[in-house]
């Protein structure tokens, strides 16, 4: 297979390469596909979840319609362990 780049895509492979982080060309492609497909894979979770979202908002409205409310300190708190949680299981 053979692909045309642009000089813009050639120039950001050149870059990459002369940086030191990659030794060819096909190194460079292969971690812009890995990167791509996990774009994918995370596009597909969030579209997989996306009904179990939409009813947690759902239901944090209604908490907070009824006066049940998390401090924000505490709700960022929160949201930072759930993702470093999250980031451990990948």
């Amino acid at each position: 297979m053979t692909i045309d780049l642009n000089p813009e895509q050639q120039h950001m492979i050149d870059l990459a390469i002369s940086s030191g982080a990659y030794k060819d060309p096909a190194e460079v492609i292969d971690q812009a596909f890995e990167i791509i497909r996990e774009q994918l894979q995370s596009q597909h979770w969030i579209t997989g979840q996306r009904d179990e979202v939409r009813a947690q908002i759902e239901a944090g409205f209604a908490g907070a319609e009824r006066g049940e409310l998390i401090p924000g300190e505490i709700a960022i708190e929160d949201l930072r362990r759930r993702r470093t949680e999250s980031l451990r299981g990948r």
